[in-house]
């Protein structure tokens, strides 16, 4: 009897620990785009200083190991590296390279990854250097790092950016240059892609960047999400739009994992102020 006992309970500790092993062996990551707003005093009651501490907030409450953020001013970095000490960023501004106009900084906490590799590009047909390509109105960036977890050993490129917001074919050229430095940068890595893309689903710029072509196909988070949570957009303007003209133009896109367990889309309001015109979108990876 006692012997029976003894590989009853023998053999519960072995599922059990080997259910344990299965778990931890698939990475959880937790990441976000999310465009901020940059800071402009036109908008008043919506202003960044008014905004900046539910940001941070926001940020911190949703526990993330990655972030993408667009549309970020030096000063506005300057702050948010201030409050999210737990992280470390790479980035740089377009317009010069240096400090100058908008960041697509990637935030990244610094206790669970090691920064290997990181870089900027101008989505141009001159990306190592400031430039404005194609029909263009002005200069776009993608910011990229290659991210190595202390405790696994993975490593993950990641890459932030934000389209042109009037070029059609410079959001589909860019669509194109990013999937090249993919290839480049990390081909056999998995890829963690977010960013404002200024493009609905249907678009040419989109369809280019998830079009299957072999160890590159990029796919959209939300679709491969086992629980999806939010409206079926990213913008709101800072007003009261009808919901059936905003749309959809944020996006995490990714390449080499196991699951997307879950993806939302974050249309928050704290007493009458939004986190930005654009919502935050999250999604956490198992790897």
């Amino acid at each position: 009897m006692k012997s029976a006992l003894r590989l009853f309970i023998a053999g519960l500790i072995w599922v059990w620990s080997f259910g344990f092993e299965k778990i931890q062996a698939q990475e959880v990551i937790n990441t976000m785009s999310f465009n901020i707003r940059y800071d402009n005093p036109q908008d008043g009651a919506q202003n960044w200083h008014l905004r900046k501490a539910n940001v941070v907030r926001m940020l911190h409450f949703y526990d993330l190991d990655i972030i993408g953020l667009q549309e970020v001013l030096h000063a506005q970095l300057t702050y948010l590296e201030q409050e999210l000490p737990d992280y470390d960023y790479v980035g740089i501004g377009r317009e010069d390279g240096k400090t100058a106009g908008e960041y697509a900084p990637i935030f990244y906490r610094k206790s669970r990854f090691e920064l290997m590799k990181s870089g900027t590009f101008w989505l141009s047909e001159t990306p190592d250097r400031v430039s404005k390509g194609w029909d263009a109105d002005l200069e776009r960036i993608a910011t990229w790092a290659i991210l190595k977890d202390h405790e696994t050993e993975l490593e993950i490129l990641a890459i932030n950016t934000h389209f042109d917001h009037k070029g059609d074919l410079a959001r589909v050229e860019s669509a194109r240059l990013l999937k090249r430095k993919i290839t480049d940068l990390g081909a056999n890595l998995p890829v963690i892609l977010t960013g404002d893309f200024n493009l609905t689903p249907e678009a040419a710029g989109i369809q280019t960047i998830i079009k299957s072509d072999g160890a590159q196909t990029l796919k959209d988070a939300k679709l491969l999400a086992e629980v999806t949570y939010g409206p079926d957009w990213t913008t709101c303007g800072f007003d009261n739009r009808p919901f059936e003209v905003r749309k959809t133009i944020d996006y995490i896109f990714v390449k080499g994992i196991s699951r997307v367990s879950r993806f939302a889309v974050f249309a928050e309001m704290l007493d009458n102020l939004y986190l930005s015109d654009h919502c935050p979108v999250f999604a956490q990876l198992l790897f």
